[in-house]
């Protein structure tokens, strides 16, 4: 438990104020803050809130959208609200492709260079950038990185302190490969990040997500590899499931941590 991080989007409709007591009530002392929550609270109160109460916040998720206009001044405001909240990590959503666009080489051509043009920014304000890898089903719609090899194609490009890699359950399971390549990652993992695989699939597929042990993912592997690379850093477990959300927030959690020991 002294590693494990409750990722805010496992109750998507518990106030912060009432997360952050819950947590504090079990004994958790990490967790992992989303933007549009944190911006409806307010930057400077939520991390108020998050360093009274003694936590540490993992990451900020999430950022990247690299195909909509703006992105580089939000992806600024990303990198400068992770710094004011004291979380290492922003964790990066590349984004689709561009509306009426089919060239899905250019639009990863152009997730690289605007990782790029946003490591500056990111090493002055001391945030990893980590580039998460979605499952191919969200390629059009939602993130055009879709393998390991394609974040690190792009990671490796840059210092690991920079910009590094999420491992995250959900999005890789299903890569016979990735086993082998996370154990040699080293440094380049970013956060580890857990949900389990349920079928069959909700309609959007967004919200498919199951908490851990609930599906088919071979946890334990992907914790023997994570381990192999060295990775002694907090593990998040982020799920996305409609009829979980419906539940109280201290039940979520209560599940969420019986879950996670579960593995």
């Amino acid at each position: 438990m002294s590693r494990f991080s409750f990722n805010q989007i496992t109750a998507k409709h518990w106030e912060l104020e009432d997360l952050v007591a819950g947590l504090t009530e079990a004994g958790v002392d990490k967790v992992a803050l989303w933007r549009e929550p944190v911006q409806e609270y307010g930057l400077e109160r939520s991390a108020a809130l998050v360093r009274d109460a003694g936590l540490s916040v993992t990451t900020l998720c999430r950022s990247g959208f690299f195909q909509l206009d703006g992105w580089f001044d939000d992806n600024r405001r990303a990198i400068d609200e992770t710094a004011a909240l004291g979380a290492p990590v922003l964790v990066l959503v590349s984004g689709g492709l561009p509306e009426g666009s089919k060239d899905i080489a250019g639009a990863r051509a152009h997730v690289a260079d605007a990782i790029a043009q946003l490591v500056p920014h990111a090493a002055a304000a001391g945030v990893t950038l980590a580039i998460e890898p979605l499952h191919p089903m969200y390629a059009a719609d939602r993130c055009v990185i879709n393998t390991w090899d394609q974040a690190m194609a792009i990671a490796e490009q840059h210092p690991a302190a920079h910009v590094g890699v999420t491992v995250d359950t959900y999005h890789l399971w299903w890569d016979d490969t990735v086993l082998p390549k996370i154990e040699a990652a080293g440094d380049r993992i970013a956060i580890y990040q857990l949900a389990d695989w349920n079928t069959p699939l909700p309609a959007g597929v967004l919200t498919g997500r199951g908490l851990p042990g609930a599906g088919c993912v071979d946890m334990a592997a992907f914790h023997a590899a994570v381990e192999k690379a060295g990775y002694t850093g907090p593990i998040e477990v982020e799920v996305m499931n409609e009829e979980l959300w419906q539940r109280p927030g201290r039940e979520i959690l209560a599940d969420t941590i019986a879950g996670y020991r579960s593995i």
